[in-house]
């Protein structure tokens, strides 16, 4: 996967690829991942709010700490659950696109015809596709943040009788840019593993269209482990760091 990112870097700047059309094909990249993903980040987000309004506006409300529950599901979302939640989605439905798209076009020898052209499959392929996910993710993942905290707030004023003025104001007073960029930092370092991961095993496939299956799996499960095992490392890492004075 080093190497592909170094092919793919080197090659561009090569003039494998103009950066006209890279910018056209990167946009491209946005415009379809973004498209594919919106409905789903969506429904989603909208219900990833209301469970966290539900249970913890219960379990606070046993201990009287009820006005706690716009701080609680501030922290939760833009820290952890927000990025990690659209992450682990994102890798099932973009990982497995772009892994399929690419190893179908790598066993229908469609990869060898890009290189018999003279150009480069890591440029064209697989660059513009990483690049695309950088811009993609983040702002997908702050889409869904906000949609959540909307969904949280109606629950809340529905359930628990908390205003939406009250609950706003307190999201803005516990809600810090470091929680933001914190969290923008995870997504970022979620859709480049993903990205390459996807391109990397989509040119290696082989052994026709079982072989495209097993490419598929193979990117979602890796995808899975590799946001729930980082996401504890950098979250460790910024609470010793970013967050150890509160």
């Amino acid at each position: 996967m080093l190497y592909l990112c170094r092919d793919a870097v080197s090659d561009s700047v090569s003039g494998f690829v103009k950066a006209r059309e890279l910018l056209g094909l990167v946009f491209e990249q946005i415009y379809v991942l973004g498209n594919q993903s919106l409905a789903l980040i969506t429904a989603s987000s909208v219900a990833m709010g209301a469970i966290m309004a539900i249970q913890f506006g219960n379990a606070l409300q046993r201990f009287g700490g009820t006005l706690y529950l716009p701080e609680l599901v501030g922290l939760s979302l833009f820290r952890e659950l927000g990025p990690m939640l659209t992450s682990l989605l994102l890798a099932g439905r973009l990982g497995s696109g772009m892994t399929s798209e690419i190893a179908s076009m790598n066993v229908t020898e469609q990869v060898d015809a890009v290189r018999v052209l003279g150009d480069s499959p890591s440029a064209m392929l697989a660059l513009p596709r990483i690049l695309a996910c950088l811009v993609a993710f983040p702002i997908l993942t702050l889409f869904g943040d906000v949609l959540s905290l909307l969904s949280a707030m109606l629950i809340a004023y529905t359930e628990q009788g908390m205003g939406p003025t009250f609950y706003f104001s307190k999201t803005l007073e516990t809600i810090t840019w470091a929680d933001l960029w914190t969290g923008v930092v995870k997504t970022i370092v979620f859709s480049l593993f993903i990205s390459v991961a996807a391109c990397w095993k989509g040119l290696n496939t082989t052994g026709g269209t079982r072989g495209v299956g097993r490419s598929t799996t193979w990117i979602v499960v890796t995808s899975s482990i590799f946001i729930l095992v980082a996401d504890f490392f950098m979250s460790k890492f910024f609470i010793l760091t970013v967050f150890q004075n509160g």
